[in-house]
């Protein structure tokens, strides 16, 4: 990875699987995490394509996760201990909805690993990606609340037409 995105993709996904924890024990959290970090990481790759876009990120900062939180009803519960709750200043709300969108749409997924694959990444290979495009039972069970559509529409419907429209550039407005 030519940028350092890490911060957001680790913030932005452990927001999704704390707003939409995993069902089971400590194999079932794990097999969640990988799941929201896969579809964080695509989000994030595709929202910050260039080295110049993740240093403007790093300048400007990734916003937080105050809508978010307001949008599921998070914010209720938060709490006042400021420190610790200091990451979700690097949650990115662009980058959790896509992610949200990703995770509930393989088709959408699909597109989105491949769009990596043709950019400048060099990456985005399917196999890296694996429990993001081809779940087994095992990941879907552990992440079912995380992979949930109707859970994750609220987030998902924040941002999900620019993720349409950077998958499909060129693309004719009708007026």
């Amino acid at each position: 990875m030519h940028a350092d995105l890490s911060p957001v993709i680790a913030a932005t996904a452990q927001w999704l699987t704390r707003a939409f924890p995993a069902s089971g024990g400590a194999l079932a959290s794990a097999l969640c995490e990988v799941q929201a970090r896969q579809a964080v990481t695509v989000a994030a790759w595709l929202r910050y394509p260039t080295a110049m876009d993740a240093a403007l990120l790093g300048m400007a900062g990734p916003g937080g996760s105050g809508r978010l939180d307001w949008v599921t009803g998070a914010d209720a519960a938060l709490g006042d201990d400021v420190d610790a709750q200091a990451w979700r200043t690097w949650v990115d709300e662009v980058v959790a909805s896509w992610a949200a969108s990703l995770l509930t749409d393989p088709d959408l997924a699909e597109r989105a690993v491949a769009a990596l694959a043709d950019g400048s990444r060099g990456t985005g290979a399917p196999a890296e990606f694996r429990r993001l495009l081809a779940p087994d039972d095992g990941d879907r069970n552990a992440a079912a609340l995380l992979r949930h559509p109707d859970l994750l529409a609220p987030v998902a419907g924040l941002h999900q037409d620019q993720l349409l429209d950077r998958l499909n550039p060129g693309r004719t407005l009708i007026a």
